[in-house]
């Protein structure tokens, strides 16, 4: 029987692992900031150059609106080169308590979420947000407004934007994650597909310009990467199955 001293030792070990890998994400996320408060004028030369950009004049309209703009530069900058940092130091938390084979299999989602986090944002910021971004343009104009656009509230439109679907694509990941926890299974799915269907149009609605083609546009990736959840579902759910089959059972 383990003792309340042990326990209370393994429970301060634990505490002491945890704050010492807080700390290593800490720093180099400060270390990163840093690099990135040092290239944002790059990075924001290169944004004003995209077709996303173009025609818009950023305007500032108080004396703090370009450190704002400067600090969110630097935060997505931070964020997305600590985020494989993140990921692994919580794997190596978690580490001890997996097996061999749970610490392989888990250990490969390290790349894979982050491969489609950026494809999320990628997709986002050179897809949907010029959609959005010409949608409301032409709303404003239609009424005869002044287009003056304040680079803080673009870049907070544009943040506002991205992040919601990078997220988004973690679908099949997260899929794939409850299938291997027993959570869900490709049966779950396919039955629940049409349910699933009418939300991620209705997502697709909320996140795109109300139009047809930019209602289609958002929801049939969001379609797609369902789909692809139900396909790697369905490979590690036989796999889980044959694994169970090869496993003699007690007498």
């Amino acid at each position: 029987m383990i003792s309340h001293d042990h326990r209370q030792e393994d429970l301060i070990k634990h505490l002491a692992e945890l704050r010492r890998r807080l700390i290593l994400v800490f720093s180099v996320f400060v270390v990163t900031l840093s690099a990135g408060l040092y290239l944002s004028p790059g990075i924001l030369r290169y944004l004003k150059g995209q077709p996303a950009a173009t025609g818009v004049e950023w305007n500032v309209f108080s004396y703090t609106d370009g450190l704002f703009v400067y600090l969110r530069c630097a935060f997505l900058f931070a964020v997305l080169l600590t985020l494989p940092l993140v990921l692994y130091q919580a794997w190596a938390f978690a580490r001890p308590g997996l097996t061999d084979t749970e610490a392989k299999g888990t250990l490969a989602y390290i790349p894979a979420s982050f491969a489609l986090f950026l494809g999320g944002v990628s997709f986002s910021y050179f897809v949907v947000f010029p959609m959005m971004l010409r949608f409301m343009q032409h709303m404003n104009q239609s009424v005869g407004a002044v287009e003056t656009y304040g680079i803080d509230k673009y870049f907070a439109f544009m943040f506002n934007v991205i992040f919601p679907l990078g997220v988004a694509f973690e679908m099949p990941l997260v899929i794939l994650f409850l299938t291997r926890l027993g959570l869900l299974t490709p049966e779950k799915l396919r039955e629940s597909r049409k349910y699933a269907y009418v939300a991620l149009a209705v997502i697709g609605s909320c996140i795109s310009p109300p139009d047809f083609v930019s209602h289609l546009s958002v929801t049939i990736p969001l379609i797609l990467l369902y789909e692809s959840g139900v396909f790697v579902s369905s490979r590690a759910y036989g796999k889980r199955k044959r694994q169970q089959a090869l496993i003699p059972n007690p007498q």
